[in-house]
């Protein structure tokens, strides 16, 4: 690469592969410094969906995120920030500023742009209830597809399919979420957390809060209790949390495989 954003690039330093695309950092001869997610093939309509969704949850007293500086079909720049070790502090901090940005609300659920998440579609229109909305479009099609490539079988299919015909109703409003808010995803400053990698869209708040248990993030707790003091969080919103996680166990055995076919069923399970 020889210039970037209209500068010159002084050194690419290349940070490894991720699904269908490759990661670096790139000093400019300006000083700048900035990450590069660069597509090893064309990948149509993926970098816009995470761009739209960056700039969708950016906004005034939320949990930050990037500026997007160039997004096409074969790649993505954002600033380059600066990691640190999460402290008692941005662990709580984080948890205020993920609750502002859920209460800044959302008019459907859904998005008014085609999602992705990792490189599968992901169905942004909208519905006309939570429980429906995140069966139809959330749920059964990387059941469909985690059917086709092995993953399930079709009589763990009809399980998982009887399973989201009794999600329960929720008196929630849509917030502003995330929608893969693994802990990969949160990236910890030296003050705060950045979000990055969103699948954002309009739907249920706890489902942020699910995969961040989901795979462990740090401070969890924390991060938590002070979410729950802005915004209280609505009783046994802990026994729904494998609902919530359905989903993205699901992205996970469509992408790699049967491993995570205990799991899921087992997440369907405890609705």
């Amino acid at each position: 690469m020889r210039a970037l954003l209209g500068t010159a690039v002084a050194e690419e330093t290349d940070l490894g592969v991720s699904h269908e695309w490759s990661l670096h950092r790139v000093t400019l001869t300006d000083g700048r410094r900035v990450f590069v997610k660069r597509a090893r093939k064309r990948l149509d309509g993926l970098f816009a969906a995470e761009a739209e969704g960056l700039r969708w949850l950016a906004g005034d007293g939320g949990a930050p995120v990037p500026e997007v500086l160039a997004a096409d079909d074969t790649m993505l720049v954002l600033p380059w920030i600066e990691t640190a070790a999460p402290t008692p502090d941005t662990a709580e901090r984080f948890g205020r500023e993920l609750a502002a940005l859920h209460a800044t609300g959302a008019d459907r659920y859904g998005a008014p742009w085609p999602g992705h998440i990792a490189e599968l579609p992901l169905d942004n229109e909208d519905g006309a209830s939570w429980p429906e909305w995140y069966a139809e479009r959330r749920v059964l099609p990387y059941v469909r597809i985690s059917v086709d490539r092995g993953a399930l079988s079709a009589s763990d299919a009809a399980e998982i399919e009887r399973a989201v015909a009794r999600i329960p109703a929720t008196g929630e409003p849509p917030a502003r979420i995330h929608g893969d808010l693994w802990s990969g995803n949160v990236l910890w400053g030296t003050e705060r957390a950045w979000l990055v990698d969103p699948a954002a869209h309009g739907g249920h708040r706890e489902t942020d809060l699910a995969m961040l248990a989901l795979f462990g993030a740090p401070a969890l707790d924390r991060i938590i209790a002070a979410y729950d003091e802005v915004a209280p969080l609505a009783d046994g919103w802990r026994d729904r949390l494998p609902l919530h996680q359905l989903h993205p166990l699901l992205v996970h055995a469509a992408l790699f495989g049967a491993g995570y076919r205990d799991q899921a069923l087992a997440a369907a399970r405890r609705i």
